[in-house]
């Protein structure tokens, strides 16, 4: 009686328990609070504004269609895409389960069971009867059978917000790998078009080396009927050959990074190598650049870049499993209960009178565990810590990558222009050294010169050209457009 009437007031207790459960140890998580600078450093330069842009389909600014065409395709079929999605439902199955430890555990089982226990044990040593039974008796209390079927059920009540605090680090760590996801998004969009764009340069600076091997081989050939017309030594045809094989050994490497160029966007698309040379062997030009970049507000970065939405997600997850750490401190509360059938005959075993049950609370307090527990907290407090520097170390980064973007972008401006004047200046140079060589009034020397200068320039004005379309994409990758795309 005495054991029955506690047992009533626990369960009776039962409820006040549930009721406690409404809080939970551990520290609430609140995001961090940082320093915003008011603007950009770089962005008082020409062609840059700051004003709220939208960055969803930034490639589109290019203006070229195969860029876009590549873009969607590689969102699509991108093996780093496809490895990051698979990770969000890995969080999201990890997060079911650590939810489950909020619920009741049910288990059900049958078993049929056929027990002998051993004569000598109960004192049958001979067929004579013992205690007075029969041996009829007496040979029933060897051989039994036992038939059982029934349910077993556990629940742990969160008291003091162990799953509670689990559920959470498991949402903010859901939160982290759909953030992860869209980072390797934002990469692949930035490689793409950064490949796309060398591909076009080295196209252009073919175009350039073959357009001057061409003028360089005629001269070439003038100089070899010069010299059989004996107005001319072998010197300047030694000269001109040599100039010629120079300008032709320039040729192959650019071939080889072409070709390395159009392989890392085979990869990107998730194809095998060469599935795309026949849609980009045709020369073109390099995309085009917007008359002006829209860079916004540097506090429009961390709701933006999901580098930074990835280390505050992460940071509280953090948080969160401190919560779950320190709740092994405190006791455990479970209700546990058991019901079913039991009979050692299979004609009675569903009536009433095989039924049986259980039930009762049950507390659990570690009360000596070597210091297990709080070195798990310490542990969960450091990778906080750890968290926490990395969240503030990530801001940091992304404003630095795009105050760098932003003057890579505008002194390339400033070096094109240059170029652009000094391939005007080196055209007028050749065409005028050319004239006086022909009438004699030049030295042939200064041909030479007047060619290889025009060619450095052209291969200069080229390369910045894609310079200064590759560092745009680094803007956009650095203010973090683009993961909104489906």
């Amino acid at each position: 009686m005495v054991r029955k009437a506690l047992t009533d007031k626990l369960i009776a207790a039962a409820p006040a328990l549930v009721l406690l459960a409404g809080c939970a140890v551990g520290p609430d998580y609140r995001e961090p609070k940082l320093a915003m600078p008011t603007s950009w450093q770089e962005a008082q330069q020409k062609g840059i504004e700051i004003r709220p842009v939208e960055m969803t389909r930034w490639w589109t600014t290019f203006n070229d269609p195969l860029l876009n065409s590549l873009v969607e395709r590689a969102v699509k079929s991108n093996f780093d895409v496809r490895i990051a999605e698979a990770r969000i439902r890995e969080a999201r199955a990890s997060r079911a389960v650590v939810a489950a430890g909020a619920w009741p555990t049910v288990d059900v089982s049958a078993s049929y069971r056929r027990n002998r226990t051993s004569e000598n044990a109960l004192g049958l040593g001979s067929t004579a009867p013992q205690g007075g039974g029969t041996l009829e008796q007496d040979l029933f209390k060897l051989e039994q059978e036992l038939f059982k079927t029934g349910f077993d059920a556990s629940w742990e009540i969160d008291v003091f917000g162990g799953v509670r605090r689990g559920v959470e680090a498991a949402d903010a760590t859901i939160a982290a790998s759909v953030e992860s996801r869209r980072d390797v998004l934002v990469t692949l969009l930035g490689d793409v078009a950064k490949n796309y764009i060398d591909l076009r340069g080295f196209q252009r600076r073919l175009a350039v080396a073959r357009a001057n091997l061409k003028a360089q081989q005629d001269t070439w050939e003038l100089t070899r009927i010069r010299f059989q017309a004996g107005l001319t030594s072998d010197l300047e045809v030694a000269q001109a050959e040599a100039q010629v094989n120079t300008t032709a050994a320039q040729i192959p490497t650019l071939e080889s990074a072409l070709k390395q160029a159009v392989y890392s966007l085979d990869l990107l698309l998730g194809l095998s190598p060469g599935a795309l040379w026949n849609d980009l062997a045709n020369e073109t030009t390099i995309p085009s650049l917007p008359p002006e970049v829209l860079v916004g507000l540097p506090s429009d970065l961390l709701r933006r870049r999901p580098d930074i939405r990835f280390a505050e997600r992460d940071l509280a997850a953090s948080t969160a499993q401190i919560g779950a750490a320190m709740a092994d401190l405190f006791p455990k509360f479970f209700l546990t209960g058991a019901a079913g059938l039991q009979s050692i005959s299979a004609s009675d075993w569903f009536t009433g009178r095989s039924r049986y049950w259980s039930i009762g609370p049950t507390i659990s307090w570690p009360i000596f565990d070597a210091g297990r527990i709080r070195a798990n907290i310490e542990i969960r407090n450091a990778q906080q810590e750890q968290a926490l520097n990395r969240y503030e170390k990530t801001v940091l980064a992304a404003f630095g990558d795009v105050e760098k973007s932003l003057v890579n972008y505008s002194r390339e401006q400033a070096r094109q222009r240059s170029l652009t004047d000094a391939v005007a200046a080196n055209r007028r140079a050749v065409e005028m050294a050319n004239e006086l060589y022909v009438r004699g009034l030049n030295d042939f020397l200064n041909v030479l010169d007047t060619q290889r200068s025009l060619y450095a320039a052209e291969n200069d004005l080229a390369q910045s050209e894609a310079t200064m379309a590759a560092n745009l994409v680094a803007l956009y990758k650095a203010l973090g457009g683009g993961w909104e795309t489906n």
